[in-house]
């Protein structure tokens, strides 16, 4: 098999700018040991979030020139409306800012106390925005995907006999909707099988509950599927995910995700009746419905993105870039969740430095050192992100895994860069028995990890 190349050509650059390891280790201790407190320009490889970090294409950027910045009705918003409903089927499509804003209107909506929201594993703003309205965000991964080392074709799922259990349990009046998220990023990108999504929704429609999709990565959620499941290989990326989307009732989406560009977002729904008090909430808080809080030139760009993100030479080549990483980090030792997921590969942190206790945060210590060895930015997915304290002992409850994601932005790294990271992370692995702890300075109430303060212990 001959190798699989960037299905582009590079057109324009960014320099980078180049930073020793005595410089890093200043920056970082002033930035409070978070590398979301860096500034990017003493970055030098920016793997800490795959959302809004595309590179866009000349078509996005010509349509960007080309956007109707019109306040409202503006011929944008129409192609971005028809690009959604073409690939969702969705009766009423609702821009906003980013995916965030959509959650927010959602859950503002069907959320408040005494209502849980089952989901396969909510990532961070989802969580934060279910907890914010009042109700309780429920995690019902499968069995295998809650084990990073076995090898499993769609780890994603969600557990059917716990979703349904607990419906019975709470009560299916408490439960406003079910949501699956594609792929599953908390459980380290792993795909979601189409079987799974169907079997979701049959539970949904005996309980009457709505079922939503986070369709951030639907595109390479479909992928996987075509790749991995009976019955898919002849079937079109675009037709398995409308066949996707078409199990479900809604959809929230951040766009900075596969719809290739910077900024942008989307609630797409059904009901009438909600979709009527989204636009109300809409209107208070991102702008006149034609437009959501985005301008005329973003609308065009996620319109445009939408086309280009099912293309299937550009899919091959973005899981196989994810791959590659972990094939490499593999066979040099490096403990990672298996298999490599769609978006990103996550270190094994309780593996990586089992020197270091939860409560001190491996994940955050690996993350540092990377940042100080190679100027890699990355983040901790586990006792930071997730992690919570117990009312009555005020000790810390951790989350299933002690994850550190290396996300790759879509279309901005050459082979080059990736290799230049498997040498940074191997060399932290063989000295990961000098790598201590940290404890946590300042932290704010709710996704403290985006603006926490540490301190090595």
């Amino acid at each position: 098999m001959k190798t699989i190349i960037e299905p582009f050509k590079i057109k324009s650059v960014e320099p980078i700018k180049f930073t020793t390891g005595e410089e890093r280790e200043s920056i970082l201790k002033n930035a409070g040991y978070n590398p979301f407190l860096i500034r990017a320009e003493d970055v030098l490889i920016d793997l800490l979030t795959d959302s809004g970090t595309s590179a866009m294409s000349a078509k996005q950027w010509s349509g960007i020139m080309d956007g109707d910045e019109s306040y409202a009705g503006a011929r944008s918003f129409y192609r971005f409306e028809k690009a959604v409903k073409n690939l969702t089927g969705f009766k009423h499509i609702i821009p906003t800012h980013q995916g965030r804003a959509a959650e927010k209107i959602l859950f503002t909506i069907v959320g408040g106390g005494g209502k849980f929201i089952p989901n396969n594993t909510h990532f961070d703003t989802t969580r934060a925005n279910v907890e914010f309205s009042g109700a309780i965000a429920i995690d019902l991964p499968c069995k295998i995907g809650r084990d990073p080392d076995t090898i499993a074709d769609f780890k994603g799922n969600m557990d059917i006999d716990a979703l349904e259990e607990f419906i019975k349990t709470q009560g299916a009046e408490n439960i406003p909707l079910i949501m699956i998220t594609v792929t599953n990023n908390s459980n380290g990108g792993q795909p979601v099988s189409m079987e799974n999504i169907r079997k979701t929704k049959d539970v949904a429609k005996k309980y009457n509950i709505p079922l939503f999709i986070d369709a951030c990565r639907f595109a390479e959620n479909a992928y996987f599927i075509k790749k991995r499941e009976k019955g898919y290989a002849n079937i079109s990326v675009q037709e398995i995910a409308q066949e996707m989307f078409a199990l479900a009732d809604g959809c929230t989406m951040s766009a900075k995700k596969d719809a290739l560009v910077n900024m942008g977002g989307f609630l797409a729904l059904n009901d009438d009746d909600l979709a009527m008090k989204a636009r109300n909430i809409l209107v208070v808080t991102e702008g006149f419905p034609t437009y959501g809080g985005l301008a005329g030139r973003d609308l065009e760009a996620i319109a445009q993105g939408l086309e280009e993100v099912v293309d299937e030479h550009y899919l091959t080549y973005r899981i196989r870039s994810v791959e590659y990483l972990g094939e490499k980090l593999t066979k040099h030792g490096v403990p990672i969740l298996q298999p490599p997921g769609g978006h990103a590969i996550y270190l094994n942190a309780k593996k990586f430095a089992p020197q270091i206790s939860l409560e001190q945060y491996p994940g955050q210590s690996i993350v540092c050192e990377l940042y100080i060895c190679g100027g890699i930015r990355s983040v901790e997915i586990g006792s930071v992100m997730f992690g919570k304290y117990d009312n009555q002992t005020g000790k810390l409850i951790s989350p299933n895994m002690e994850l550190v994601r290396l996300a790759i932005p879509r279309r901005v790294y050459t082979q080059s860069h990736i290799d230049y990271v498997i040498e940074v992370v191997t060399e932290v692995y063989q000295k990961r028995n000098n790598l201590k702890g940290y404890r946590i300075t300042f932290e704010a109430p709710m996704l403290r990890h985006f603006t926490a303060r540490f301190e090595p212990l």
